[in-house]
């Protein structure tokens, strides 16, 4: 039918309709306005497509950004295990939810139960799940929420994997620190007790390196600072980046 000519569609085309013959007329109208529209139209694999391209979207970055009052950004939350990521993040995600703020956390440990099951702990794995966090994380963003990552990400050129798909305007690097025998007093998963008795090859602090960040755009010292102060401040900063000027008081 696309292509046609509004005359040749007066006639049935397809099989099975109650009509003898003839279609109703509001139909035979319906149908010469979507001809001329569909002749007229840009067409990508026999379908009609925007003007604009095939990958525009009806609805922009721009606009559910403006909808929710907010800036989609990612807080990239980097640190030993036991430093308290996730506590960290958990803690920030419900102070900026009780202030009206649309967020999502993403820990990278239960990222391995979902989408990234079945990865190890080679460095090419470590690589593969932090490229999909990423990726997850950035399509988040680009709706508008504020995304929480934490994930140990041991390496420099990991986290710049992670930055280079998030885009260095959307990416906040968080160094979680926290001295590595502190981290193995609290053991709060036995990671650290499986890795020392050679159940978890490549553990990171034990015998696989942690590169901390050179010039991260937070520091959170969890032996220093309680988990609620830690969130608090983690909060206030993706408060303060993720508000658009024309919503600060």
């Amino acid at each position: 039918v696309v292509g046609s000519s509004p005359s040749r569609l007066t006639r049935p085309f397809a099989a099975g309709l109650p009509v003898a013959g003839r279609f109703p007329t509001e139909f035979v109208v319906y149908a010469n306005r979507l001809a001329h529209r569909l002749s007229s139209s840009p067409m990508t694999d026999g379908l009609p497509t925007p003007p604009d391209g095939p990958r525009s979207r009806p609805v922009s970055r721009e606009d559910r950004e403006r909808l929710l009052g907010q800036k989609g950004l990612v807080a990239w939350l980097t640190g030993l295990s036991g430093s308290g990521k996730t506590g960290v993040a958990r803690g920030a995600e419900r102070i900026l939810h009780g202030g009206g703020r649309l967020t999502r956390s993403l820990d990278g440990d239960e990222f391995r139960e979902g989408l990234s099951r079945g990865l190890g702990f080679s460095l090419e794995d470590r690589r593969e799940n932090i490229r999909r966090l990423a990726e997850t994380a950035r399509i988040l963003a680009d709706s508008g929420l504020m995304v929480i990552v934490s994930a140990i990400s041991p390496t420099l050129a990991i986290r710049e994997l992670a930055r280079s798909i998030i885009g260095n305007g959307d990416f906040i690097e968080v160094f979680v620190s926290c001295p590595l025998a502190v981290c193995e007093a609290r053991d709060p998963k036995g990671l650290y007790r499986k890795a020392r008795a050679g159940e978890i090859p490549g553990f990171t602090g034990i015998d696989s390196p942690y590169e901390a960040p050179l010039s991260p755009d937070l520091v959170i010292r969890t032996d220093v600072v309680g988990k609620g102060e830690a969130s608090r401040l983690l909060a206030d900063l993706l408060q303060a980046r993720g508000v658009p000027l024309e919503h600060r008081g």
